[in-house]
């Protein structure tokens, strides 16, 4: 039977945490999920837009979506603008997980806080930003924070210690004035954290999944 929504993700931690946002959100679609730790490894060593690796994540969105589904999204944001370029072969729609964030984040412009354990995830993620901003004609001023010591605790699947440090980060830098944007989705648990501590963040699951939802539902009505 062929699948609604497809999920291309970079670490099988992900994999319980979509479908639970699936469940929550549209438990009448079918799901599948494809997991390739190689995309992010070497997009950290070579750059996400080296054109070999580029050529792979295209391949990896098609085998995502080889069953049928109508929308593949791709839950790494280091790999997603690549992965939201290249497109899906068959004509499945292509998107990236942190686009309904970004998309959210700049709609009143003004500063913008992107965090991130990982440095190879913060130029995609500013370009995603700048991008959206520019859609809707608003001027914004993005800072970044790496979280050092942070994705070690990932790797090492200390994921408590993971938010914790993400979480703390955070709340020691000057989130008054702007717009706090967790870039991994990884990082989705810190924001139930900052919210205990009066600090609103936006990250990117659930958000992602609402809109490749309704991509879905919208693609369906037309046919």
């Amino acid at each position: 039977m062929p699948h609604d929504i497809a999920f291309l993700h970079t670490s099988p931690v992900h994999v319980p945490t979509f479908d639970q946002l699936m469940r929550e959100l549209a438990p009448d679609l079918r799901v599948t999920h494809v997991v390739r730790e190689d995309l992010l490894a070497d997009a950290q060593a070579e750059g996400a837009d080296n054109p070999p690796l580029v050529a792979r994540i295209r391949q990896a969105m098609g085998d995502a979506g080889a069953s049928g589904a109508s929308v593949v999204v791709c839950t790494c944001s280091t790999i997603g603008g690549a992965a939201e370029d290249a497109g899906v072969p068959g004509g499945a729609h292509a998107a990236r997980i942190d686009r309904a964030m970004a998309d959210q984040a700049v709609r009143h412009g003004g500063k913008v806080l992107l965090v991130a354990a990982l440095q190879s995830t913060l130029a995609p993620t500013a370009a995603l930003l700048q991008s959206s901003a520019d859609r809707v004609g608003v001027r914004i001023e993005i800072e970044l924070l790496v979280v050092a010591g942070a994705w070690p605790h990932f790797q090492a699947g200390r994921h408590g210690d993971y938010i914790a440090a993400i979480t703390d980060a955070v709340a020691q830098a000057d989130v008054e004035a702007g717009v706090v944007v967790l870039a991994q989705a990884s990082m989705a648990p810190a924001a139930e954290r900052l919210a205990e501590r009066g600090i609103t963040a936006l990250a990117s699951p659930r958000l992602g999944v609402a809109h490749a939802v309704a991509l879905h539902r919208q693609r369906v009505a037309r046919l």
